[in-house]
Protein backbone atom coordinates (compact mmCIF):
# COMPACT_ATOMS: atom_id res chain seq x y z
CA UNK A 1 0.00 0.00 0.00
CA UNK A 2 2.58 2.24 0.91
CA UNK A 3 4.27 1.69 -2.84
CA UNK A 4 0.73 2.70 -4.03
CA UNK A 5 1.04 5.88 -2.24
CA UNK A 6 3.87 6.91 -2.89
CA UNK A 7 3.21 6.18 -7.01
CA UNK A 8 0.70 8.38 -6.37
CA UNK A 9 1.92 11.33 -4.84
CA UNK A 10 5.74 11.39 -7.17
CA UNK A 11 2.93 10.89 -10.03
CA UNK A 12 0.76 13.90 -9.27
CA UNK A 13 3.52 16.01 -8.38
CA UNK A 14 5.37 15.58 -11.63
CA UNK A 15 1.92 16.11 -13.59
CA UNK A 16 1.05 19.09 -11.25
CA UNK A 17 4.73 20.95 -12.20
CA UNK A 18 4.01 20.07 -16.23
CA UNK A 19 0.53 21.17 -15.74
CA UNK A 20 1.82 24.39 -13.77
CA UNK A 21 4.16 25.02 -16.40
CA UNK A 22 1.99 24.16 -19.35
CA UNK A 23 -0.63 27.02 -18.04
CA UNK A 24 2.23 29.58 -18.07
CA UNK A 25 2.81 28.59 -22.01
CA UNK A 26 -0.39 28.59 -22.45
CA UNK A 27 -1.23 32.08 -21.05
CA UNK A 28 1.62 33.22 -22.93
CA UNK A 29 0.96 32.51 -26.20
CA UNK A 30 -2.96 33.71 -25.76
CA UNK A 31 -1.50 37.01 -25.19
CA UNK A 32 0.80 36.79 -27.93
CA UNK A 33 -1.61 35.05 -30.36
CA UNK A 34 0.43 31.96 -30.83
CA UNK A 35 -0.18 28.26 -31.16
CA UNK A 36 -2.53 27.14 -27.73
CA UNK A 37 -2.09 24.53 -25.67
CA UNK A 38 -5.52 22.07 -26.36
CA UNK A 39 -7.80 22.08 -23.43
CA UNK A 40 -8.26 18.62 -23.85
CA UNK A 41 -4.60 18.17 -23.59
CA UNK A 42 -4.96 20.13 -20.15
CA UNK A 43 -7.70 18.62 -18.70
CA UNK A 44 -6.34 14.81 -19.54
CA UNK A 45 -3.41 16.28 -17.44
CA UNK A 46 -5.16 17.31 -14.67
CA UNK A 47 -7.39 13.80 -14.65
CA UNK A 48 -4.12 11.72 -14.71
CA UNK A 49 -2.61 13.51 -11.44
CA UNK A 50 -2.19 17.16 -11.92
CA UNK A 51 -4.78 19.17 -11.19
CA UNK A 52 -3.23 21.13 -8.32
CA UNK A 53 -0.73 22.52 -10.62
CA UNK A 54 -3.73 23.21 -12.44
CA UNK A 55 -5.33 25.17 -9.67
CA UNK A 56 -2.68 26.85 -9.08
CA UNK A 57 -1.99 27.91 -12.58
CA UNK A 58 -5.44 29.05 -12.79
CA UNK A 59 -5.42 30.91 -9.76
CA UNK A 60 -1.89 32.44 -9.68
CA UNK A 61 -1.89 33.23 -13.51
CA UNK A 62 -5.71 34.02 -13.97
CA UNK A 63 -5.87 31.79 -16.85
CA UNK A 64 -9.09 30.11 -17.84
CA UNK A 65 -10.74 31.34 -14.61
CA UNK A 66 -13.54 33.08 -16.29
CA UNK A 67 -14.44 30.20 -18.71
CA UNK A 68 -17.37 28.35 -17.38
CA UNK A 69 -17.26 25.56 -19.40
CA UNK A 70 -13.54 24.76 -18.73
CA UNK A 71 -14.14 25.61 -14.75
CA UNK A 72 -17.17 22.82 -14.82
CA UNK A 73 -14.49 20.69 -16.85
CA UNK A 74 -11.57 20.73 -14.58
CA UNK A 75 -13.79 20.30 -11.46
CA UNK A 76 -15.23 17.07 -13.08
CA UNK A 77 -11.39 16.11 -13.61
CA UNK A 78 -10.54 17.10 -10.22
CA UNK A 79 -13.72 14.62 -8.91
CA UNK A 80 -12.39 12.00 -11.33
CA UNK A 81 -8.99 12.06 -10.41
CA UNK A 82 -9.92 11.25 -6.51
CA UNK A 83 -12.74 8.37 -7.62
CA UNK A 84 -10.07 6.75 -9.54
CA UNK A 85 -7.13 7.05 -7.09
CA UNK A 86 -9.96 5.84 -4.38
CA UNK A 87 -10.95 3.32 -6.47
CA UNK A 88 -7.49 1.92 -7.25
CA UNK A 89 -6.21 2.78 -3.18
CA UNK A 90 -8.88 0.23 -2.47
CA UNK A 91 -8.26 -2.22 -4.91
CA UNK A 92 -4.61 -2.40 -3.31
CA UNK A 93 -5.65 -2.46 0.25
CA UNK A 94 -7.71 -5.31 -0.80
CA UNK A 95 -5.36 -6.97 -1.90
CA UNK A 96 -2.74 -6.57 -0.06
CA UNK A 97 -4.75 -6.93 3.66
Amino acid sequence: MLTWLLILGGSMLVFSALLLALYAVDKRRARTGGWRVPEARLHLLALLGGWPGAWVGRRWLRHKSLKTRFVLVFWLTVIGHVALAAGISWLVWQVSG
